[in-house]
């Protein structure tokens, strides 16, 4: 583990060498879901990514306190200013109360999350919890003139804020103020902003708003935003090290978080490393509603849908998003998930095969190499399909010393079945799912290893060890044919 963890920071826009403030303790924010749909996939795929980094700082020894937010109210439609919120618009349209939908989809997102094998947040707050601080918050703004009071609702003035900040905002997301105005749709309550890039820190509620606190302006409930300044600040300081999120987040509501920040503690950045994980698309196209173009995780593991073959486990879609960098962009398809639920079935295989291996006196592969590989990938900002192909070297390894084509000295052997399972399960969060009679994964990854064993065996030329395999297969129906390709088989009765 020679290499310092690099990280990419998107408000530096380049890899910088993780230096925490207050070492060995990170804080660590991640933005969380509004709680008044069903969890889609590609939040479920940001919440994998950070749960990885997580992981992996916990395993290099930090003291992580990770913050992750529950929305359960002052989110708008469109995320804009105006409009109605989206967790009073599902009560009405269910005829219930907000409480009850916030309860049922935080249920559902932390059911979900469980079934990724995600581990928890330390702290989990709620944007209604913390109503009080909001408006305290708001209140600091407007003494120091960078918020301005509009028929009951608050804005942050960005005019002022870049006058006096140097025109920080859009920093984050390399936008103009030039550019937002003139890309500012002309919207209901627009009249009220003296700048149209200006956002709403708290809004009247009009008589029919069933989400609605007391405030020194009268009744209202907070702008989208204030809830993350808040509560990242309330629990992880002024200053913390990591605040996360996905890519769509950036604009608006990561540039408005550190505007609220700066405009209340001062000219400090409140966060030193700003990650964005990239989103997921469904066979090669957006994910929408409004398409069709949709799928969601209790879907996909039920196999009640019209968008893949057949239902896939937790674990294999978790291995399959694994397989991309959590910076770029993944897309979901029948073909992507079979591919993966033979890789992790292999992965699985090989990793309750490990403990069964006997040492030698020689190691004729060097193990310590290969763990610096691995280390190197993660290292790299959290570069998980490098490790993932370092893992399948090892599979290879695992394989070879099995058929007795590579030893491994004592010392060498137990350092690969340690790191080879602490990257598996510990730090890429897998777990070797109860596997039940008839198992297709299962199987493939047994015929797979085993057809991969005579492959070795064929390049050492042992033809005897190779016959065998095939042999034994056939006995049990399982027919292999040599291609130009590599080997197939399939299964005869």
């Amino acid at each position: 583990m020679k290499d310092s963890l690099k990280v990419y920071n998107t408000l530096t826009r380049k890899k910088e060498i993780f230096e925490p403030l207050h070492a060995p303790f990170v804080g660590m924010y991640v933005c969380g879901p509004t709680v008044y749909s069903e969890v889609h996939l590609g939040n479920s795929r940001t919440f994998i990514s950070f749960d990885i980094i997580y992981r992996y700082l916990m395993h290099l020894k930090y003291k992580v306190r990770y913050v992750r937010n529950i929305t359960d109210a002052g989110h708008l439609e469109n995320d804009a200013d105006q409009g109605e919120d989206k967790i009073s618009k599902k009560a009405r349209l269910d005829e219930l109360e907000p409480m009850e939908i916030v309860q049922k989809y935080t249920l559902d997102f932390h059911h979900v999350l469980q079934l990724f094998n995600n581990l928890p947040p330390n702290i989990e707050p709620t944007a209604t919890g913390h109503i009080i601080e909001q408006i305290s918050m708001v209140e600091a703004i407007l003494k120091k003139n960078l918020a301005y009071e509009s028929n009951g609702s608050i804005y942050f003035d960005v005019d002022a804020f870049n006058q006096e900040f140097d025109n920080d905002y859009g920093k984050l997301s390399g936008r103009n103020i030039e550019e937002l105005i003139s890309n500012t749709r002309d919207l209901d309550g627009q009249g009220e902003k003296r700048n149209p890039a200006d956002f709403a820190l708290w809004k009247k509620a009009s008589p029919e708003h069933i989400m609605r606190w007391k405030s020194p302006w009268g009744d209202g409930f907070p702008g989208w935003h204030m809830e993350c300044s808040v509560m990242s600040s309330k629990y992880l300081g002024k200053q913390f090290d990591i605040h996360g999120g996905g890519m769509d987040l950036k604009f608006p509501h990561h540039e408005c978080e550190i505007a609220q920040n700066k405009a209340t503690y001062g000219k400090k950045d409140p966060v030193k490393y700003w990650l964005h994980a990239n989103m997921l698309t469904l066979n090669g196209q957006k994910m929408s509603k409004s398409t069709g173009n949709t799928l969601l995780p209790n879907e996909l593991f039920s196999g009640e849908n019209d968008k893949l073959s057949r239902a896939f486990s937790p674990m294999v879609v978790r291995f399959f998003m694994l397989q991309a960098h959590y910076r770029s962009t993944l897309d979901l398809s029948d073909s992507a998930l079979l591919a993966a639920e033979k890789g992790f079935a292999k992965l699985m295989a090989a990793s309750e095969l490990v403990d069964k291996l006997k040492p030698k006196s020689e190691s004729s592969v060097d193990i310590e190499a290969w763990i610096n590989k691995c280390y190197s990938a993660m290292n790299d900002d959290f570069n998980t399909p490098i490790l993932i192909a370092h893992l399948f070297d090892a599979v290879k390894i695992i394989n070879s010393v099995q058929a007795n084509l590579e030893s491994l000295n004592t010392s060498d052997l137990e350092k690969l079945q340690s790191k080879f399972k602490s990257f598996i399960f510990d730090i890429l969060g897998l777990k070797n799912e109860e596997q039940k009679e008839g198992n297709d994964a299962l199987l493939n990854g047994v015929i797979n290893t085993l057809i991969e064993l005579r492959q070795q065996a064929k390049l050492k030329k042992d033809w005897a060890s190779a016959d065998l395999i095939r042999i034994e297969l056939a006995k049990l129906h399982v027919v292999l044919k040599d291609t130009k390709e590599g080997t197939t088989w399939t299964l005869e009765k």
